[in-house]
């Protein structure tokens, strides 16, 4: 009998059926009240999702290629950095992100035996600069290597309370940049909405409105924008999140006749990482990076477990390294486009997750435009309300984090290990505005506990 018979031989079961079915084992008890609840974007999640409720699949346009495996590399000594990319690429890397302090670093110098073709590199300057932006397309024209260049003065002002220089000045240095440059420009640094606590529904239509400053500020922008993205351990939702990440972004840039696919780079979240009971943060990213890659990341660059107190270190980077080369070569995540199409559940919390974006972006755009409401704070309230509502759910226990507020071992010493202040830090300075604050849940049980060492 061949395999495409056998399913002849019974009954199709209606979602109807099943629930049926579901509310006669319960046994008198709520199926509402027992099996579904409900999200903090307020998306109620079903016991069962059915064929039968969907009429067509969702178009989320996938990714061309595979995911590649993104190292990150803070340049302080050009030798020692170049060094480190090199040796980072024979050991699994598929691309570099440099982050520069100096825009007069030597780029023959940082740039110097390393690979060109089939190697994606990300330049972060801490500043805006037409002459690196400048240095980096005339660089990769000549030796037709892959740079992209994250740029993102909003991302700054959201960070830091202050633009580079003001309004004007970072807009007029943006435009000079992407009148000239042969190398994609533009990023968006979505990350720090996760990491501050916004609920998913608020970190995609910040995202949104986010971009869609640029797109009414630049006249013409021709180059994919990169979109920065952090996620955190709720797998479904974060894989859901990236899809309809995808979705809006396609709906935003038919607006503006932009033919380009947005470019999505994703890092695990800091918001749940721990100070005790570390190695509990390796199996957090591992999730993390899995609905990265399933939710269609064209890049991924892992947190290593030990990033909270440490300097950078090749055994951490080696470990966060190595979780994504078995998700890539043993697991095999990179061999199925577009895995997560057609799976009920997934394609219903995206659909809703973008509905619901859809409709705060509309909000945030009638009342003036995401700068405007980062001008009069609306923004971070609303933030800070949902990071609020979070803190409240872990304080409480309620939201579980292995090793910290669930089975803490009370044995655990770190004072004597910090290499880096793990906590949020106080820098009192003149702002425009009030920045967005990245704060994780667990620090000031931390604190306690470091006290009473």
């Amino acid at each position: 009998m061949k395999k495409d018979q056998l399913f002849q031989d019974f009954e199709a079961v209606t979602s109807k059926q099943w629930k049926q079915q579901i509310q006669y084992e319960l046994k008198g008890a709520d199926y509402n009240d027992t099996l579904v609840w409900e999200s903090p974007e307020g998306i109620k999640v079903k016991p069962f999702y059915h064929n039968d409720e969907f009429e067509t699949p969702l178009q989320v346009k996938a990714p061309a290629t595979s995911f590649c495996i993104l190292q990150n590399i803070f340049v302080h000594d050009v030798k020692k950095s170049n060094e480190r990319a090199l040796d980072s690429l024979n050991r699994g890397a598929e691309s570099i992100r440099f982050s520069i302090e100096d825009e007069s670093v030597a780029l023959e110098r940082l740039m110097h035996n390393l690979p060109l073709k089939g190697v994606t590199y990300y330049f972060y300057l801490q500043a805006l600069s037409i002459d690196f932006a400048n240095k980096l397309s005339e660089y990769a024209t000549h030796h037709q290597a892959q740079f992209i260049l994250l740029t993102d003065p909003i991302g700054q002002l959201t960070k830091d309370g202050n633009w580079f220089e003001n309004l004007e000045s970072d807009f007029d240095k943006l435009n000079t940049i992407a009148a000239s440059s042969a190398i994609n420009y533009l990023s968006i640094n979505s990350s720090i909405y996760q990491n501050a606590g916004a609920n998913m529904v608020q970190q995609l239509a910040y995202t949104l409105a986010h971009i869609n400053e640029y797109f009414n500020r630049i006249p013409a922008i021709k180059h994919p924008i990169t979109i920065e993205v952090a996620v955190g351990t709720n797998y479904f939702f974060e894989i859901a999140k990236l899809r309809a990440l995808r979705l809006l972004f396609a709906t935003l840039e038919k607006e503006y006749h932009h033919h380009f696919d947005c470019h999505i780079v994703v890092t695990p979240s800091r918001r749940n990482k721990t100070l005790y009971d570390y190695n509990v943060n390796m199996l957090r990213t591992t999730t993390e990076c899995m609905s990265a890659i399933l939710g269609g990341a064209n890049a991924v660059a892992n947190l290593p477990y030990d990033s909270l107190y440490h300097k950078d270190n090749e055994f951490g980077d080696r470990i966060a390294r190595n979780q994504l080369l078995v998700l890539k070569h043993e697991s095999h995540f990179d061999k199925v486009t577009n895995p997560a199409e057609g799976a009920y559940y997934i394609e219903n919390v995206t659909q809703q997750l973008a509905d619901k974006a859809l409709l705060l972006f509309k909000d945030i755009e009638a009342n003036g435009g995401f700068i405007t409401q980062l001008i009069e704070g609306t923004i971070q309230r609303k933030i800070s309300e949902s990071a609020q509502k979070e803190q409240d759910l872990f304080d409480s226990g309620k939201e579980t984090l292995l090793g910290t507020n669930k089975y803490p071992n009370k044995n655990d010493r770190m004072k004597d290990d910090l290499e880096l202040y793990p906590f949020l830090k106080q820098n009192p300075r003149k702002t425009l505005i009030t920045p967005i604050i990245e704060k994780r849940l667990a620090e000031q049980l931390e604190q306690e506990r470091l006290a009473t060492e």
